[in-house]
């Protein structure tokens, strides 16, 4: 199979799926892992297909705290291996896609005697298990120095802090990006695609019949290995294969309010390491944003599109207001959102903040590989585990895994201007041609959002966006940072798409109708 470009063009795509009915992979499931998957498998030369129910990134893999770290809290556990495998991870994430991640500081806040050494200590050792893929090292603050460079942080009793570095990125972004690469090595990745059945033969998973949500035409392929990478979704893909499976997924809800950047006017994040839930809590500066989370929240049924919980809400508000000396109040929030974590389950345990955030591999009788769990930062590790299996299960030729120091779609190597087009890395160039011709198209299409025409146009033209909700919501994240900003420039955008998409005026109406409803879950 020829190489891609990285450009995702669905038409492209469905002509070569009319060409090409056998693969030696099909992967269900278009977020972190479905993804990484694609990019491990087609980089070892594998004719790789993944089929997304809705949109990449759709679900849990655009609600994270955008953080790629190793987890203090999970030293804080013991569970040195998994901090180990998660720093290792960040590390070749930070040289493989420098576009697209960046450092972040984090301020560990000291209000009690014990916590500047405690802390201190922690992320001392936090440095060391990072080994040679560390990032800069942690630093001490007295009080004075702490609210001179946090000036919004409550004051009283606090006895200073120390901060230390993670990684930053933007989920979505980093998904889009992801099927690119896929794209660049041969690999077919296909949204609004759901697979409705598994095809076997002599019992075994040889393939999937799916549908194609935009002409309603129906598609069977067979495949040498099939890999469920569904996250909150892989018990409904794995009773495809036998409906009476035990179940593995037991999902927590996860809340994220965004305020303006005044709550948090630095560049450094602030971590809480110890709330009334027992998980930690995050301010965190994002697109000139603070991004404020997370909660962890059993819930019984799987959706699409979570909504957050009033209780979460309150907790939150109720919760960071305790740190900071500027008001928070619910109408302060620009957009609140909520993501399922597809956590594994452990015997009868209920809370979800305690369960396993390993990764797990699971391959059926009939041969069916469904991984789950994990995080975005080990989705690298994940995919080779998985297509490792695969290899392994598929009868595939044994290849080595290549996504060690395989640069990303979009790298530029050396020091990277701070720009609103940064996570385009070398994209960047073509939308400031688009600007080129029409200058207009490079406006902001709100004065709150730092979006312009170019993106919404690019989205559809070269990042497979395919309604309003994909444009607005994932390949730029209007949605999540203002919703009501959003909702404003909702038919402006859907003009540019329904003009790159050859859309009558009445899709414009439908998607500007349909965005505004879906809005209303991300205003509290």
């Amino acid at each position: 199979m020829r190489k891609g470009v990285g450009r995702l063009k669905r038409e492209q795509f469905l002509e070569t799926i009319r060409k090409e009915r056998i693969w030696d992979l099909i992967i269900i499931g278009g977020g972190a892992t479905g993804l990484g998957c694609a990019v491990d498998a087609a980089s070892r030369g594998f004719k790789t297909l993944l089929l997304e129910q809705a949109d990449f990134a759709k679900g849990t893999s655009s609600r994270s705290t955008k953080l790629i770290h190793g987890g203090l809290r999970y030293l804080k556990q013991g569970n040195l291996s998994l901090v180990i495998e998660a720093l290792h991870e960040r590390g070749l994430l930070c040289l493989n896609a420098p576009h697209l991640v960046s450092h972040l500081g984090f301020l560990i806040p000291s209000y009690q005697w014990w916590e500047s050494p405690f802390y201190g200590i922690g992320v001392k050792i936090y440095d060391l298990l990072a080994g040679k893929l560390g990032l800069e090292k942690s630093i001490h603050l007295s009080k004075e120095e702490a609210l001179q460079r946090f000036p919004t942080l409550e004051p009283s009793h606090l006895r200073g802090g120390s901060i230390y570095y993670d990684g930053q990125f933007d989920d979505a972004r980093l998904a889009c990006c992801l099927a690119q690469t896929a794209a660049d090595h041969g690999a077919v990745c296909l949204n609004y695609f759901p697979v409705f059945q598994l095809i076997k033969e002599n019992g075994m998973t040889a393939g999937v019949a799916a549908r194609d949500l935009e002409t309603g035409e129906e598609f069977r392929f067979r495949s040498k290995v099939v890999i469920n990478a569904s996250g909150v979704f892989s018990d409904a893909v794995r009773r495809f294969d036998d409906p009476k499976c035990s179940t593995l997924i037991a999902p927590s809800q996860g809340v994220h309010l965004v305020v303006d950047r005044s709550y948090l006017p630095t560049d450094t994040a602030i971590i809480i390491p110890h709330t009334d839930d027992n998980r930690v809590l995050f301010f965190v500066p994002w697109h000139q944003h603070v991004l404020i989370g997370t909660t962890d929240t059993p819930v019984a049924e799987i959706k699409m599109e979570p909504k957050p919980l009033e209780e979460e809400i309150a907790f939150l508000l109720k919760t960071a207001g305790r740190y900071l000396t500027k008001p928070l109040r619910r109408e302060n929030v620009l957009s609140a959102f909520a993501g399922l974590r597809p956590l594994v389950k452990e015997s009868e345990e209920k809370n979800t903040a305690a369960l396993s955030r390993d990764h797990v591999l699971f391959v059926s009788a009939s041969g069916l590989i469904s991984i789950t769990g994990g995080k975005w930062t080990t989705y690298r590790k994940m995919a080779q585990d998985a297509v490792d299996k695969a290899i392994q299960t598929g009868g595939l030729k044994d290849t080595p895994c290549r996504t060690h120091d395989l640069r990303l779609h979009g790298y530029e190597p050396g020091p990277h201007p701070i720009d609103a087009w940064l996570s385009y890395g070398s994209n960047r160039h073509l939308l400031n041609e688009l600007t080129a011709k029409n200058s207009s198209m490079g406006h902001p299409l709100h004065p709150r959002l730092p979006y312009t025409p170019a993106e919404i146009v690019w989205a559809a033209r070269h990042e497979m966006a395919r309604t309003l909700e994909d444009a607005l919501a994932r390949r730029t994240r209007s949605l999540f940072l203002d919703a009501r900003a959003a909702s404003e420039i909702a038919p402006a955008a859907a003009h540019l798409m329904a003009q790159e998409l050859g859309r009558p005026s009445s899709w414009e109406t439908a998607q500007v109708e349909q965005f505004r409803t879906l809005v209303q879950n991300y205003l509290i």
